[in-house]
């Protein structure tokens, strides 16, 4: 039986290829949402959901940031994709038509010195793909879609300008959600583990629960604040170490975390992507 995999995003979208790489002759599940995909692995309509959680451009996809602690699911897995945007338009369509621009914020702000140099106006859209059937629908050579080489292959566009991204080594990375945990056995390799957690009302108290990672010998590799819905005054922190549970380091600082934390929770340990 074929692996189901969730997405944020219609055919051709980047979430799309993403999954198509991870997880070939799979079957793709197509989201309007973040919170979908994940719904979907939470209730096992799927078995994966492959999400977009930063750029290497555009900075971290926030809303997937708010969702993490509330799905239930655990991290099983990274990816790093390549992502070249392409201007798209209808055929026969000159670049010096194109006055508007259609696409995910995220992929507005990776092409955002191509847009102001050719003076084209930015339009945000809930996806880059279903920019494409924006385009076909107003059927104005003004107007644009940013988005990939396959979007433009499945609706028929024309590549009026390719590789139009800010950064020629423009990647996002993905992370693969599943229901339980898949803890990999640790073999000395690079291992990931991310974890939230709420600090004490202390003070110092972010200081002293991350202190142990530094005298353990553990590398924190990510340290992100988000405040909790509804408050002002109350952080939450992303974070991701290079460590496997399996290590006595790890062990040692994740021991002195949980007495300066009001709540830890993992979200699981994965294999580090090399490209």
């Amino acid at each position: 039986m074929k692996l189901k995999i969730a997405y944020q995003g219609v055919a051709g979208a980047y979430s799309n290829i993403a999954a198509k790489n991870v997880y070939p002759d799979s079957v793709y599940v197509s989201c309007d949402t973040f919170e979908e995909a994940m719904d979907k692995v939470q209730n096992g309509e799927v078995d994966f959901a492959v999400i977009p959680i930063e750029n290497s451009t555009a900075g971290r996809v926030t809303d997937v940031h708010f969702l993490l602690p509330e799905t239930g699911l655990s991290i099983v897995g990274e990816y790093l994709l390549p992502v070249h945007h392409q201007l798209l338009a209808l055929k026969g369509t000159k670049p010096e038509d194109i006055k508007t621009a259609m696409s995910h914020p995220q992929a507005l702000a990776q092409c955002s010195e191509f847009l102001k140099a050719h003076g084209i106006r930015a339009e945000a859209r809930i996806d880059t793909a279903k920019s494409c059937e924006f385009v076909l629908e107003y059927n104005d050579k003004s107007r644009a879609a940013i988005a990939s080489v396959l979007a433009g292959e499945i609706y028929g566009l024309d590549v009026v300008a390719p590789n139009i991204e800010n950064n020629a080594d423009n990647t996002t990375r993905f992370l693969i959600m599943a229901k339980n945990q898949i803890i990999p056995e640790y073999d000395g390799g690079d291992f990931i583990t991310s974890f939230i957690f709420k600090a004490k009302n202390i003070p110092a108290a972010l200081y002293k629960a991350l202190g142990g990672f530094a005298t353990n010998g553990i590398n924190l590799v990510k340290l992100e604040s988000y405040l909790e819905k509804g408050k002002f005054v109350s952080a939450q922190f992303y974070v991701e170490v290079e460590a496997h549970p399996a290590q006595k380091g790890l062990q040692n600082a994740m021991d002195e975390l949980h007495f300066f934390a009001e709540s830890v929770h993992v979200l699981g340990t994965y294999c580090r992507f090399r490209r």
